[in-house]
C-alpha cells in the first residue's frame, strides 16, 4: 500500500481513537510500520490525529456544564469525577497521561472543565502522546531488528 494512500487513514484512527469512539491507532501504527512505511512520517501523523482527538475533548469539558447530563453525552459523571478528582491533585502535570487507554481520554475533558489554559494542554498533550508513539515504534523496531 502506498504510504500517502495509509496516512489518511492513520491519522482518522488515531483521531477517533483519542475520542471516546473505541478505536486502535497503536495496532495501526504498528501494522504499518511493519508494513515498511517510513516511521518517522507515521509517529508524526499519530501523533497529530491522537493530539487533535484530544483537542475535541477540551473542547467538549469547555462546555461540560451545558450537555453532561445529557444521555449522549460521551463520558460518565463518574469517570468525569473521577479524572476531575486526579487533575486537581496533580494539576496540568496529570496531562502527561492522556496517552493512557484507561482514564487519558477522560483527563482531557476534565481539563477542558477546569478551565485549563489550550496552549499549555496542546504542549502536554502532544509530548504524552507523541512519546506513546515513539515507544512504540522504538518497540516494534527493536523486535524486528
Amino acid at each position: 500500500m502506498d504510504t500517502f494512500l495509509a496516512l489518511p487513514g492513520l491519522f482518522t484512527l488515531a483521531f477517533v481513537a483519542a475520542t471516546i469512539l473505541p478505536a486502535q491507532s497503536e495496532a495501526a501504527l504498528v501494522g504499518l510500520q511493519l508494513a515498511g512505511h517510513p516511521v518517522v512520517l507515521l509517529v508524526i501523523v499519530a501523533s497529530i490525529g491522537n493530539t487533535l482527538g484530544a483537542v475535541v475533548n477540551w473542547a467538549l469539558g469547555r462546555g461540560v456544564a451545558r450537555f453532561q447530563h445529557r444521555r449522549w453525552f460521551p463520558v460518565s459523571a463518574a469517570s468525569l469525577d473521577r479524572a476531575s478528582l486526579r487533575y486537581r491533585r496533580w494539576g496540568r502535570w496529570s496531562l502527561l497521561l492522556s496517552w493512557a487507554p484507561l482514564g487519558g481520554d477522560a483527563l482531557t475533558i476534565a481539563a477542558g472543565v477546569l478551565r485549563e489554559p489550550f496552549w499549555s494542554f496542546l504542549l502536554l498533550v502532544a509530548i504524552a502522546k507523541t512519546g506513546r508513539y515513539i515507544v512504540l515504534a522504538a518497540l516494534t523496531a527493536g523486535l524486528t531488528a
